[in-house]
C-alpha cells in the first residue's frame, strides 16, 4: 500500500457532530481499547501490554474549504492537540469533573475548545493512502497541523502581509490531494519503522 503526505491550508468552517469526537486507546501503543469482560484489552495484535490503561485520543472529523472545495479531514492524536492546545484526555476529564454523577458510559459533547477551532485557518500535513480513496467515508487524515504564521512585516505601501496566503493552493485541494496521489504514489511509500500507525 502506498501512502502519501502532503501540506494544504484551509480553513475550519464546522466539527462534524453526531459521532464521537475521541475515542479511549491502549495507553502504550495508542491502538483502539475496548471493553472486555473485566478490563480494557487493546485491539493491536502487536501490542503486549496484559493491563491497559485507557486514555482518551482524538478522533475528529472537521470540514474544511479552501477558495474553492471543500473536503472532511480526520483528526488524530497529537493533531488535536495541535489544533486545540489540549489533549483529549484532559477534555474528556473536564467534562466528567464538571459534571459529577454522570455514568462513565455517557456521551461526551464535542467539547468547547475544539468548537472554538470553527473559522480558523491552518496549515495541515494530511496522509493519503488507498483507504482515503476508495473507502467508504473517503476522508483524508490530518497527521499534523502547523501553528499559524506570525504576520510578515509591513511592506513599503503600509499594507500589512500575512504568510499565510503565499501558501494556500489556488484551487481544489482536495481534488489536487487526491490526484497527486493517484498519479505519485510513489512520492512517500509508507514506512512503518519510521512512521507509527495512529489507528
Amino acid at each position: 500500500m502506498k501512502v502519501a503526505w502532503f501540506e494544504c491550508t484551509a480553513t475550519i468552517d464546522d466539527v462534524v457532530q453526531g459521532s464521537g469526537w475521541y475515542y479511549i486507546s491502549c495507553g502504550g501503543c495508542n491502538s483502539k481499547a475496548v471493553k472486555g469482560s473485566t478490563s480494557l484489552i487493546c485491539n493491536n495484535k502487536k501490542c503486549v501490554k496484559i493491563e491497559v490503561t485507557g486514555v482518551a485520543q482524538y478522533l475528529t472529523r472537521i470540514s474544511v474549504y479552501d477558495k474553492s472545495e471543500q473536503a472532511v479531514f480526520v483528526i488524530l492524536g497529537d493533531a488535536g492537540k495541535e489544533l486545540t492546545g489540549k489533549h483529549a484526555a484532559e477534555l474528556v476529564d473536564n467534562y466528567f469533573e464538571t459534571n459529577e454523577g454522570i455514568g462513565v458510559d455517557a456521551c461526551v459533547p464535542v467539547p468547547q475548545a475544539l468548537l472554538d477551532t470553527i473559522g480558523l485557518t491552518r496549515k495541515f500535513i494530511v496522509k493519503v493512502s488507498d483507504h482515503n480513496l476508495t473507502g467508504k467515508t473517503q476522508t483524508i487524515t490530518v497527521t499534523k497541523i502547523l501553528p499559524p504564521e506570525a504576520p510578515l512585516p509591513a511592506s513599503s505601501d503600509g499594507i500589512s502581509k500575512t504568510g499565510g496566503d503565499k501558501s494556500g493552493p489556488s484551487s481544489g485541494f482536495e481534488d489536487a490531494v487526491v490526484d497527486r496521489a493517484r498519479k505519485t504514489p510513489e512520492i512517500l511509500e509508507s514506512d512503518e519503522t519510521k512512521h507509527s500507525k495512529s489507528g
